[in-house]
């Protein structure tokens, strides 16, 4: 247990107790949750309506991801109870750094890859370089993305372990160079494809969702508010945690539970569908991922506000280690 400079550790109490365990069923719910999305879309599985007859068994696995998720989240947070809150949001915050850098480098690596192939594409040299078949396969937006972008985001994830930058400065530089590349190629070679646009929209769509869990760690998001800046430490930091329960993970759940709730939803259906724009033939095979950005959004932010929560209630409790952030101040 984290203790004070006074020597003695914070002690445990009923409310910590149930905000550790809520927040942490909460995360292994969410895990659950995008568990049984993936396994309805990819592999046609019947979700957890387990009593419909016409359901089977494999309704009763996925409805016992939930349970699982429910029973394992609890006993892991009843084994932390011990733990200072504000140790617990900060290893939360970390699961959420990792998570963002994994996503920081699927769009940089996919992004470059994918602008890569329908450039040579577009100008007939993929034809050239692979053959007729695999210049015909990769014009074909799910075959691109099984055999293309799912091992980026694979070998993103590997990288992402081994890296310890969220990158949030690399991918503003690279937005725009992207953008300075569609300036000179259009002004002094007079050569502009959909493509480059396309690579453009994609990093900045990436880079505006993927850093707003980031921003709310630093609180950096404006507060559009009059009595807040006034609050004392304790004040604020009930304020935050309720504010995390009540407007943040509602709001993140609102978004996953529409956007992901039934095979025709807006991220659902886009994704698992490579959805791609109508400029395809010049353009890049990356929409489907952008309606993703949405579902990562969500997630990324929900883990935050779980952190966040346990941070605000620790502040409450005027637990030792508080950090005043200069964005805490906006108003």
């Amino acid at each position: 247990m984290t203790v004070d400079e006074s020597g003695a550790a914070p002690r445990p109490s009923g409310l910590s107790s149930l905000i550790l365990i809520f927040g942490w069923v909460n995360l292994a719910v969410l895990a659950a949750f995008l568990a049984n999305n993936f396994l309805v879309n990819a592999f046609d599985w019947p979700g957890t309506a387990f009593f419909s007859p016409a359901t089977g068994g494999l309704a009763w696995v996925q409805f016992g991801l939930y349970a699982g998720a429910v029973v394992v989240g609890a006993v892991f947070a009843f084994s932390r109870r011990d733990v200072a809150l504000r140790d617990e949001a900060d290893r939360v915050s970390n699961i959420n750094t990792f998570f963002i850098r994994w996503a920081f480098w699927m769009v940089l690596i996919v992004g470059v890859a994918d602008v890569t192939i329908t450039f040579l594409r577009v100008e007939g040299f993929l034809e050239q370089m692979l053959g007729t078949e695999m210049n015909r396969s990769l014009g074909l937006p799910a075959y691109r993305g099984v055999y293309v972008h799912v091992p980026l985001i694979l070998l993103s994830l590997l990288v992402a372990m081994f890296t310890r930058t969220l990158g949030f400065t690399w991918l503003a530089l690279l937005i725009v160079v992207a953008e300075l590349m569609i300036v000179f190629s259009r002004f002094l070679f007079s050569y502009e494809q959909p493509f480059m646009a396309d690579l453009v929209r994609f990093w900045y769509g990436a880079l505006f969702l993927f850093a707003s869990a980031y921003t709310l760690l630093e609180e950096g998001h404006v507060r559009v508010d009059v009595f807040y800046a006034s609050f004392a430490s304790r004040t604020k930091g009930a304020v935050n945690a309720i504010g995390s329960i009540s407007m943040g993970i509602v709001f993140c759940w609102t978004i996953l539970i529409v956007g992901m709730g039934s095979t025709a939803s807006i991220i659902n259906a886009p994704v698992f569908n490579f959805e791609v724009t109508q400029s395809a033939a010049f353009g890049m095979f990356v929409k489907y991922l952008m309606a993703a950005f949405l579902g990562i959004f969500a997630v990324s932010m929900m883990i935050q506000f779980v952190s966040a929560m346990f941070a605000g209630l620790a502040d409450w409790r005027d637990d030792p280690g508080h950090v005043e952030h200069e964005g805490a101040h906006a108003s």
